[in-house]
């Protein structure tokens, strides 16, 4: 039997759920102040994804859910229905703004559901008081359902206001493995979109790349258009399918300094789309959009 506990720490300030099945071999921990984000995964005693060793939150974003927008806005700035606005430049040393609002937002824990073959854990989180530069209020709900082989992340979005507003959506894993130079990566992409030096795109070039790639000494900090909704990940210690059920999908990959993950960020838009328009998604008053990702392991 799976379970599903709500584990409150007010000493430390944590408030974390974790999923297990019955020998814990499999376990997923989310914490609710850091965004809702996936910061443990363990598949069979396998570590997928693991935050222990790694920077500050507010440095590497780990696991964090990207909305309303993915990745950066160029100098917190965009225009929506003749107006303009203008987001807090989080990203000091470019003056972007970056990875969306809700990655430091405390979600609550509003339902669960538990069997022998997985357990699922429902958290939301409701913006009541938007921000200048996203005046806008909306509900974000997400579902992380647990098995023994997989794991899958359902987002809800539900535009609680009056009035349209603009949105990407994105979310920001790193995958830990102790051999990321033997590891491989399979995609399928012919754009790469390229970007000026405060990491905005400023066009695209065409690649080839369908098939597993070596990733050897490659550094990666680049967006890819994709042509599937399907990503593989092969390490010397396991082997993950990575699926979305968006129509439109980009990546964005990144390699740390110290080689031990590698993040593979899928989006619905690359970075700057409130100014672009590439991918940009309008929800209406009352709409809601649902997007789900899945880690599923071979």
């Amino acid at each position: 039997m799976f379970s599903v506990n709500h584990i409150q720490d007010q000493k430390n300030g944590n408030d974390f759920i974790e999923l297990r099945n019955s020998d814990n071999s499999c376990c997923a921990k989310i914490d609710l102040t850091l965004g809702g984000s996936l910061q443990e995964l363990k598949f069979g005693e396998k570590a997928i994804i693991s935050t222990k060793d790694m920077l500050p939150y507010n440095t590497m974003f780990k696991s964090s859910i990207l909305f309303p927008f993915a990745n950066r806005i160029e100098n917190g700035c965009y225009h929506f229905n003749n107006k303009k606005f203008k987001l807090d430049k989080s990203e000091i040393d470019s003056h972007n703004a970056i990875h969306g609002l809700v990655h430091d937002k405390t979600f609550r824990f509003i339902g669960q559901e538990i069997s022998e073959k997985k357990a699922s854990a429902i958290l939301s989180y409701e913006e009541t008081q938007p921000v200048l530069g996203f005046p806008f209020k909306y509900d974000l709900i997400l579902e992380y359902v647990l098995t023994n082989e997989s794991l899958r992340l359902n987002v809800e979005i539900k535009n609680k206001d009056q009035q349209a507003f603009p949105f990407s959506l994105g979310w920001h894993p790193y995958f830990k493995t102790d051999d990321l130079y033997n590891s491989r990566l399979k995609i399928n992409s012919h754009k790469k979109i390229l970007v000026n030096d405060k990491m905005i795109p400023n066009g695209e070039t065409d690649i080839d790349w369908n098939g597993f790639l070596k990733i050897e000494d490659k550094a990666f900090d680049d967006c890819f258009e994709l042509n599937t909704n399907m990503v593989e990940l092969k390490t010397p210690e396991y082997h993950l399918d990575f699926s979305f059920s968006s129509e439109e999908n980009y990546l964005q990959l990144y390699t740390p300094n110290d080689r031990k993950s590698i993040a593979i960020e899928p989006q619905t838009a690359p970075a700057n789309s409130f100014n672009t328009k590439v991918g940009l998604k309008i929800l209406q008053p009352d709409e809601r959009y649902q997007l789900s990702w899945k880690l599923n392991l071979k």
